[in-house]
């Protein structure tokens, strides 16, 4: 698996995080988690636009996202269950496995002789301490 991919998902995850402190949170501690996962999903996204197409990557991160807080806001917090709504999120996680069966190889940066100009460096740092 392509790191690219792994750090959307990874940030779909913080995505979900966020969206459910915003309507759950109560207190500091719990607003605190919010904010940090918050900074910490868009994070994740910009990482995972060194690899893959920013758009793919930002449609595969929402699509993810929603239908993580649907699931969620289901299964945990009691929101009642439609079949319409249940199809529309399959059609929609339909689309996000298009996006990533259609997307294709690694995109060049910068460190790879590429020009990737605003980017942010990646999780690993980069070699020779130009950040």
């Amino acid at each position: 698996m392509n790191k690219g991919w792994l750090y959307v998902g990874i940030g779909a995850v913080f995505e979900v995080g966020w969206v459910v402190g915003f309507k759950h949170a109560h207190g500091l501690l719990a607003w605190s988690a919010t904010l940090a996962a918050v900074a910490l999903s868009f994070l994740f996204l910009v990482w995972a636009t060194d690899a893959i197409p920013t758009g793919t990557a930002y449609a595969v991160f929402t699509g993810l996202g929603t239908l993580g807080t649907v699931v969620l806001e289901m299964t945990v917090f009691g929101e009642p269950f439609r079949l319409v709504k249940v199809l529309l999120i399959a059609v929609l996680l339909a689309g996000v496995i298009g996006l990533k069966a259609v997307t294709g190889g690694r995109r060049k940066t910068a460190a790879d002789g590429g020009s990737a100009p605003g980017h942010a460096p990646s999780p690993a740092g980069r070699e020779g301490g130009d950040a």
